[in-house]
């Protein structure tokens, strides 16, 4: 797999892994696998100084698919990741300017689809199934992701 960090750097805010914990989670993609946290330790030049390390998790799943829609597509083999592109924050939000409110993103090149190497579980994934109905075959969709595709 190719891990890409790019030239810039994106500043992050995170959440605490746990109530105790000073390690703080900057990005969880759950479609590409990756978990990015930071934490402060001490310096091991200086120990009165404490330096920020980052920890990048990578899942790779194994029997990932080319297209996860279709289960017969052959195996991928190639996973990239680009840290510009998982630290990238696309949700919008609403700003107000001169009195009136605006729709806005924090990211760039957000309406470029994401690889997904695995089910998101926020997405819904079908794929079509051979039906057999009254002596004729029809496709039919059937949910890869059931709880994302029937969520009330």
């Amino acid at each position: 797999f190719l891990l890409d960090s790019g030239i810039d750097y994106p500043v992050l805010a995170g959440y605490p892994v746990s109530p105790k914990d000073e390690e703080y989670v900057l990005v969880n993609n759950k479609c590409q696998c990756v978990t990015v946290t930071s934490k402060f330790v001490p310096s091991e030049e200086n120990p009165d100084e404490e330096i920020l390390v980052r920890n990048i998790r990578i899942m790779v799943p194994l029997k990932a698919r080319e297209n996860i829609s279709d289960p017969l597509s052959p195996l991928r083999t190639t996973f990239v990741y680009r840290m510009s592109e998982l630290c990238k924050n696309c949700e919008p939000m609403e700003i107000e300017l001169g009195g009136v409110i605006h729709q806005v993103q924090q990211g760039n090149s957000c309406e470029e689809p994401q690889s997904c190497y695995t089910y998101d579980r926020n997405e819904c994934y079908s794929s079509p199934v051979p039906l057999l109905y009254h002596g004729e075959v029809r496709h039919v969709p059937a949910a890869l992701t059931p709880a994302s595709c029937f969520a009330e």
